[in-house]
């Protein structure tokens, strides 16, 4: 299978100057400047197949929107090699902006003040979209995302969510086989963020678009992406599948059990008798939840002996979510940093 984006040793420094103190200082500053630089995306690769959907995190600040933009020809690289959908973003710039779609969660493509299917209409124009693609292709995404109601409304009446859902109808007029996302669900309230990612699982197997996503939001990941690629500060520290990373990452395991009579902490922990097991209370009467290292061996030798000193009432076995995973891993990293 062919890739759709290749990012060969992508770099991107920023100068940024700094102002001297005081009247002498301004009229150095106006001779000489002192700028320092801030490496903001630090030599990177990764590839993107055609119609994969990828996960693209980080914390604010550590590269995403930078490299976002770089992918969409919106920045020019400091150094290194980009190639989407076949054409250099920069150098072919027409013929590239044709090929993709974008959503900016924070910048919108539609007009403010005129109606929602008059900006389609435009958009149509701008992409010399034929009359017979649209109906077919439109009618499919304004039935899919309900947006019939919305057609006639300005845009400047709609709802964050939306407008959210029309910017997402905008961007995919001339059926791109590439869609960026940055941050499509920010704001958005739980039935609207179903409802869009519904409806880009759909769009990937109806076209097979590729999808390449930014976000804060866990569930968007979960719901939405196989893989996970990781930033920070500038560079990748996680690319693999989002079940390896919580297997790589989620190295505990947590047991609650809710025990039939009073249990002392003590037995307990005398029970196992090991450091890398920690029991703690939990809410509920006589509920205690175990935390033990992710091995069988271990899991298995904790339930026997627990379920032989005390009778249980019931037993659940607790995933460690997503979202706890990679705030461990930007934990460390930070640690390690």
């Amino acid at each position: 299978m062919e890739n759709m984006i290749e990012v060969q040793n992508l770099h991107k420094e920023f100068k940024t100057f700094s102002s001297r103190s005081g009247v002498k200082g301004a009229f150095r500053d106006l001779f000489t400047r002192n700028y320092k630089i801030k490496t903001a995306v630090n030599n990177i690769s990764f590839s993107v197949k055609k119609g994969e959907m990828m996960a693209y995190i980080g914390e604010n600040g550590a590269g995403k929107s930078t490299t976002i933009k770089m992918l969409t020809g919106i920045l020019t690289p400091t150094a290194g090699n980009v190639k989407v959908n076949g054409f250099h973003p920069q150098k072919e710039r027409e013929k590239f902006v044709r090929s993709i779609g974008v959503v900016f969660g924070q910048r919108s493509q539609l007009w403010w003040d005129i109606a929602v299917q008059e900006s389609f209409r435009l958009l149509k124009k701008v992409y010399q979209v034929s009359d017979e693609q649209y109906d077919q292709h439109m009618g499919y995404i304004i039935k899919t995302l309900d947006l019939e109601p919305l057609l006639d409304q300005p845009v400047r009446k709609l709802s964050l969510g939306q407008r959210m859902r029309c910017e997402l109808a905008a961007a995919l007029i001339h059926n791109p086989p590439l869609l960026f996302l940055d941050e499509p669900t920010i704001g958005l309230d739980v039935l609207v963020k179903l409802k869009i990612r519904e409806f880009l699982k759909e769009l990937n197997e109806r076209y097979g678009t590729t999808i390449l996503l930014t976000t804060h939001d866990i569930s968007d990941i979960e719901a939405l992406c196989d893989r996970v690629v990781m930033l920070d500060e500038g560079k990748i520290i996680y690319d693999g599948k989002l079940e390896e990373l919580k297997g790589q990452w989620g190295e505990e395991k947590e047991i609650q059990f809710q025990f039939i009579k009073h249990v002392e902490q003590k037995d307990l922990v005398e029970l196992v008798g090991r450091t890398d097991v920690k029991w703690k209370k939990d809410e509920g009467e006589n509920v205690w939840t175990v935390s033990l290292p992710n091995d069988e061996t271990t899991i298995s030798m904790v339930i026997a002996k627990v379920v032989q000193s005390h009778p249980v009432k019931d037993m659940k076995m607790l995933e460690i979510s997503t979202e706890e995973i990679i705030r461990n891993i930007y934990q460390e990293g930070m640690s390690n940093g």
